[in-house]
Protein backbone atom coordinates (compact mmCIF):
# COMPACT_ATOMS: atom_id res chain seq x y z
CA UNK A 1 0.00 0.00 0.00
CA UNK A 2 1.42 3.60 -0.89
CA UNK A 3 1.29 6.03 2.05
CA UNK A 4 -1.47 8.40 2.19
CA UNK A 5 -0.93 12.57 3.35
CA UNK A 6 -3.76 13.85 5.81
CA UNK A 7 -4.40 17.69 5.43
CA UNK A 8 -6.29 19.55 8.17
CA UNK A 9 -6.51 23.14 7.23
CA UNK A 10 -8.21 26.01 9.30
CA UNK A 11 -8.36 29.55 10.16
CA UNK A 12 -6.82 30.89 13.02
CA UNK A 13 -6.78 34.77 13.55
CA UNK A 14 -3.62 36.09 14.61
CA UNK A 15 -4.15 36.48 18.58
CA UNK A 16 -3.71 33.00 18.33
CA UNK A 17 -0.81 31.69 16.24
CA UNK A 18 1.37 31.38 19.07
CA UNK A 19 -0.67 29.55 20.96
CA UNK A 20 -1.08 27.01 18.13
CA UNK A 21 2.57 26.71 17.67
CA UNK A 22 2.76 25.32 21.26
CA UNK A 23 0.04 23.21 20.83
CA UNK A 24 1.28 21.32 18.04
CA UNK A 25 5.32 21.80 19.48
CA UNK A 26 3.52 19.80 22.23
CA UNK A 27 1.74 17.44 20.50
CA UNK A 28 4.94 16.06 18.38
CA UNK A 29 7.02 16.43 21.57
CA UNK A 30 5.49 12.79 22.16
CA UNK A 31 6.25 9.83 20.35
CA UNK A 32 4.37 9.63 16.92
CA UNK A 33 1.63 7.13 16.84
CA UNK A 34 2.38 3.85 14.73
CA UNK A 35 2.36 4.33 11.09
CA UNK A 36 3.02 7.86 11.22
CA UNK A 37 5.70 9.21 9.28
CA UNK A 38 6.07 12.43 9.21
CA UNK A 39 4.05 15.92 9.89
CA UNK A 40 4.55 19.72 9.68
CA UNK A 41 2.35 22.43 10.88
CA UNK A 42 2.35 25.22 7.95
CA UNK A 43 1.44 28.66 7.91
CA UNK A 44 -0.03 30.40 4.36
CA UNK A 45 2.50 32.60 2.89
CA UNK A 46 0.01 34.38 0.94
CA UNK A 47 -2.72 34.32 3.87
CA UNK A 48 -1.11 33.92 6.83
CA UNK A 49 -4.26 32.73 8.57
CA UNK A 50 -4.68 29.52 6.92
CA UNK A 51 -3.13 26.80 8.34
CA UNK A 52 -2.48 23.50 7.69
CA UNK A 53 -1.31 20.02 9.78
CA UNK A 54 0.52 18.18 6.82
CA UNK A 55 0.82 14.67 7.99
CA UNK A 56 2.00 11.67 6.10
CA UNK A 57 0.78 7.90 6.70
CA UNK A 58 2.04 4.70 6.07
CA UNK A 59 -1.01 3.04 4.85
CA UNK A 60 -5.30 3.92 5.09
CA UNK A 61 -5.50 1.37 7.28
CA UNK A 62 -3.16 3.51 10.15
CA UNK A 63 -5.25 6.28 9.66
CA UNK A 64 -8.28 3.92 10.35
CA UNK A 65 -7.02 2.95 13.29
CA UNK A 66 -5.70 6.26 14.39
CA UNK A 67 -9.10 7.58 13.75
CA UNK A 68 -10.82 4.49 16.18
CA UNK A 69 -9.06 5.27 18.62
CA UNK A 70 -10.44 8.90 19.41
CA UNK A 71 -10.12 12.64 18.49
CA UNK A 72 -7.00 13.26 16.46
CA UNK A 73 -4.60 14.95 17.77
CA UNK A 74 -4.19 17.39 14.76
CA UNK A 75 -7.82 18.22 15.03
CA UNK A 76 -7.23 18.75 19.31
CA UNK A 77 -4.37 21.13 18.33
CA UNK A 78 -6.84 23.42 16.48
CA UNK A 79 -9.73 23.17 18.67
CA UNK A 80 -7.40 24.33 21.13
CA UNK A 81 -7.33 27.77 19.18
CA UNK A 82 -11.20 27.74 18.73
CA UNK A 83 -10.56 26.50 14.96
CA UNK A 84 -12.43 23.33 13.25
CA UNK A 85 -9.97 21.93 11.12
CA UNK A 86 -11.59 20.32 7.52
CA UNK A 87 -9.89 17.24 6.65
CA UNK A 88 -8.50 16.45 3.11
CA UNK A 89 -7.11 12.60 2.35
CA UNK A 90 -4.62 12.12 -0.47
CA UNK A 91 -3.12 9.38 -1.58
CA UNK A 92 0.97 9.75 -2.11
CA UNK A 93 1.54 8.86 -5.52
CA UNK A 94 5.56 9.39 -5.56
CA UNK A 95 7.09 10.47 -2.22
CA UNK A 96 10.83 11.11 -1.70
CA UNK A 97 12.82 12.24 1.21
CA UNK A 98 16.82 13.18 1.83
Amino acid sequence: MPPVMTVLEARVTETQWERLRAAYSELVSKPFPPGLVETSLTQGAKDPEMWRIVTVWESPEVIEAMRAAGTPGGVLVFREVGAEPELTVHNVVVHRTG
